[in-house]
């Protein structure tokens, strides 16, 4: 099989840039795991990277500037960010574009809106950010005690979405297989599996993740809203006012009677977004094609693919670490 700094052939993602001396010492010192998709995965600060992931990582964490008013959603991989996104962006701008039939989601990626914080930064030291209109939406997929020092010292808020970890763990196999390319043999589901529990998966642990931000969410609600995917799913308006309240814009009595709520969730639902032509050709400028962010959107569909023995051990887990902390999926 062929190794990412072998050929140049690979797309973006999965190409290893050059790198000072300085990260190479760096990467020398840290845990490495074989990856899921890229050849390497390394622990930082707790939590499994690839090495291009790494290198944005590290230099968002020393160039970010934060700014009062930002705004953050904070996600691990396939908790649904690409919809979140979405909505986030539809919420927070709705006054600037209050026709949803001519709205920047349907001529854009939601990804192109609120972009990747640490991925923006790779191979790169400065960012202008000047362009983004306030308050700025920006997304990330970092735990708690990797944001940038910056983000802890201004008055920004963050909206955590989670998912439960068995439905994580299939949409995350089958999103990285398709990422890999035709000539490579796929990631098995038993050998993911494996490195899913041990916490080898890209910013795992799972579990970590979520507990260092609904621990936070409890800590300073004001600051964090923590939101499960199957929330979302289930009761989607209330969810939605829920949203509008802690980011600080509301919908007044007339927006909800003149349905502006349902037209939010109209334009974001998967089924708009995954149908519009912006989302099924491109690509992101790492390389990833937009509709591979597109599989199914659902609640349970990892049942269609785990053993009971499976569903055992992740729902074990999950009970070990998260139930004594009040949180169950």
């Amino acid at each position: 099989m062929p190794c990412p700094e072998q050929s140049l052939s690979l797309p973006g993602y999965l190409q290893e840039n050059e790198t000072s001396q300085e990260f190479k010492d760096l990467i020398v010192s840290l845990p490495t795991e074989k990856g899921w998709m890229a050849k390497h995965l390394h622990q930082y600060q707790g939590f499994w990277h690839t090495t291009r992931q790494l290198q944005g990582v590290l230099a968002c964490q020393k160039h970010f500037q934060a700014q009062d008013g930002d705004i953050f959603l904070v996600t691990t991989p396939k908790s649904g960010s690409t919809w979140l996104k979405a909505v986030m962006f539809a919420l927070v701008n709705r006054v600037s574009f209050p026709d949803t039939k001519q709205h920047p989601l349907l001529t854009n990626n939601p990804h192109a809106l609120m972009p990747f914080l640490e991925m923006e930064y790779i191979g790169k030291e400065t960012l202008d950010f000047t362009n983004f209109t306030f308050p700025r939406l920006f997304s990330t997929h970092l735990p708690l005690l990797s944001l940038p020092r910056s983000v802890e010292d201004s008055d920004c808020k963050l909206v955590y979405l989670c998912r439960n970890p068995k439905d994580i763990f299939v949409s995350l196999w089958h999103f990285t297989n398709k990422l890999r390319p035709i000539d490579w043999v796929p990631s098995s589901l038993e050998e993911t599996f494996d490195k899913f529990c041990r916490g080898v998966s890209l910013y795992g642990p799972f579990w970590d993740h979520v507990l260092g931000y609904w621990k936070e969410s409890l800590e300073r609600p004001r600051r964090v809203f923590f939101l499960k995917y199957e929330e979302m799913k289930n009761e989607p308006r209330i969810q939605l006012r829920r949203l509008s309240e802690f980011l600080g814009c509301p919908f007044s009595l007339e927006e909800e009677n003149s349905g502006v709520l349902d037209e939010i969730l109209e334009l974001c639902s998967f089924e708009n977004l995954s149908n519009l032509e912006v989302n099924n050709i491109g690509r992101l400028h790492s390389g990833e094609e937009h509709q591979a962010f597109f599989r199914r959107g659902e609640v349970g569909d990892s049942m269609n693919y785990l053993t009971a023995e499976m569903v055992e051990k992740i729902d074990m887990i999950t009970e070990q670490k998260l139930h004594c902390h009040g949180l169950k999926f």
